[in-house]
């Protein structure tokens, strides 16, 4: 059969009110760009008439403002899942306008399988080549694409000519089977392979070619600062202390990190430092810190669910294809985060913190325990299942006035039984095998900042009894204080 070409706005009517869309990428990696733009148009115009109209959203991860951005600004969010970033969007989950479900980003794809989400109606895909037989080749993200393509009704494909079609090969799409038919998921090493480089679908479910040439649209992240660089060389010294003990093998561990800023500046640190021997990384996304890494020599190899680059970065990888081929690949992310592949290849991760308190308990979602930032992301997967995990964060925020650091989290995603180490700018809490007052004195003394310090040596002396010491009076003192005053600072003890 022929490939059904048409306009985005044309494509875009296959969606009904009430539909929900399955959308391909991981950040707007790989995500669709131009028939969203359009849906919300549709949502506009309905709205307008006074008429409903809203579509369920699952995707990989974060997408674009041509994705969250416009669905959320034009009102047409029926519910969202797993993560998302996008300054629209939050506002409109933090109002009440967009229903939004938080999930581990291993569990998107498999919990749609199992039938615990409402099934995909339509799935909306970049690729960067497709054939008439219904052979996909994805872009530069993957995210949940295997998934939502098999149960879909309806595909509209995106064909971004702005990506290269060298693309081919550097997928490995493989899809577990449900239980009790699952068996093991065979990777041994982060190279190896054990999907298809392509996705094959029906092709009578392909209703819509679009043809584009649309940028992702990454800025690059801020240069290292004194912080953030401080923080990449602590990461740095402790793992190279860990390597020195013989803890980490002197073939060393695939590393995972998270994205933004602290991130780039670990890689950078890891990079820099003589200690650290070529690395391999298994994680989600792949930043351009990588790329530099891979051509200093310092990475031999990255797994990711996508390519999270600037358009310099890209097209520079493009131009270099025989050099970067064989030392990429791109997995669905319940491959890339799948906690049994997590463990057998003994993974270091390291993810950023939002708050911590002083016995290693982790928030990484919820500003003052009840505003969503972003979602827990893969964070959860890869520290359960870490080798080693650690977070960073730096140890304050807002010119000083918030503390990362305190008695109690506001919002608990990760748990000191799965939290090995936490690093700031000032130093490394190593919590393993410490008991929870030796948790709580190493955080302290290690990674506070100088003004909170005392505070919270005042507040473990207030807080006494008990395995782990805690005053349920003044354990939100600081929260308070902010909320009263805009500075945990001024946070007065004595009235507890």
């Amino acid at each position: 059969m022929s490939l059904p070409f048409m306009t985005a706005a044309e494509a875009a009517k296959f969606i009904k009110n009430g539909d929900a869309i399955g959308f391909s990428g991981f950040t707007s990696a790989g995500a669709p760009k131009a028939v969203t733009s359009e849906l919300a148009k549709i949502a506009e115009a309905e709205h307008a008439k006074g008429n409903p109209f809203k579509v369920g959203m699952y995707t990989g991860a974060s997408t674009s403002d041509m994705l969250d951005g416009a669905l959320a600004r034009a009102n047409a969010v029926l519910f969202r899942t797993p993560y998302q970033s996008h300054k629209d969007l939050r506002a409109a989950i933090n109002n009440g306008e967009a229903p939004y479900y938080d999930l581990h980003l291993s569990q998107i794809a498999q919990e749609l399988r199992y039938g615990f989400l409402k099934k995909v109606d339509v799935a909306i895909m970049e690729a960067c080549d497709i054939s008439e037989d219904g052979t996909i080749i994805l872009t530069t993200g993957v995210g949940i694409s295997p998934t939502i393509a098999h149960q879909a009704d309806k595909i509209i494909i995106e064909l971004n000519h702005h990506h290269s079609k060298s693309l081919k090969g550097m997928h490995d799409l493989y899809e577990p089977a449900a239980p009790p038919y699952r068996k093991d998921i065979p990777i041994y090493t982060v190279r190896d392979r054990i999907g298809t480089p392509y996705l094959k679908v029906d092709p009578k479910k392909i209703v819509a070619v679009v043809e584009t040439d649309l940028q992702d649209g990454f800025a690059p992240f801020t240069p290292p600062n004194e912080v953030t660089v401080k923080i990449g060389d602590n990461v740095a010294k402790f793992l190279a202390s860990e390597l020195k003990k013989g803890i980490i093998p002197k073939e060393f561990l695939p590393i995972q990190s998270g994205v933004g800023n602290i991130a780039n500046a670990v890689m950078d640190s890891l990079g820099k430092n003589p200690e650290i021997p070529t690395f391999t990384m298994y994680t989600e996304v792949i930043q351009e810190s990588i790329f530099t890494l891979m051509k200093e020599g310092h990475v031999s190899f990255a797994s990711g669910s996508s390519l999270t680059i600037t358009e310099e970065v890209l097209q520079d990888m493009y131009s270099n294809m025989d050099f970067f081929h064989d030392k990429l690949v791109l997995r669905p992310q319940e491959i890339s985060n799948n906690p049994e592949v997590i463990r057998r290849l003994g993974l270091i991760t390291i993810n950023t913190a939002l708050e911590a308190d002083i016995f290693g308990n982790i928030n990484s979602t919820h500003v003052t325990g009840t505003r969503m930032m972003n979602g827990i992301g893969g964070s959860g997967d890869f520290t359960r299942n870490a080798f080693i995990s650690i977070f960073t964060t730096p140890s304050v925020a807002k010119g000083g006035k918030i503390s990362a650091f305190v008695p109690m989290v506001s919002h608990h995603d990760h748990s000191e039984h799965s939290v090995k180490v936490i690093i700031s700018e000032y130093g490394i809490a190593d919590l393993r095998a410490k008991a929870p007052i030796e948790r709580a004195k190493a955080i302290i003394e290690n990674c506070v900042h100088p003004d909170y310090k005392q505070l919270l040596w005042d507040y473990l002396k207030l807080s006494k009894g008990g395995h782990s010491p805690q005053n349920l009076y003044a354990c939100f003192a600081m929260h308070q204080q902010l909320q009263e005053s805009g500075d945990m600072r001024n946070t007065d003890w004595s009235k507890y």
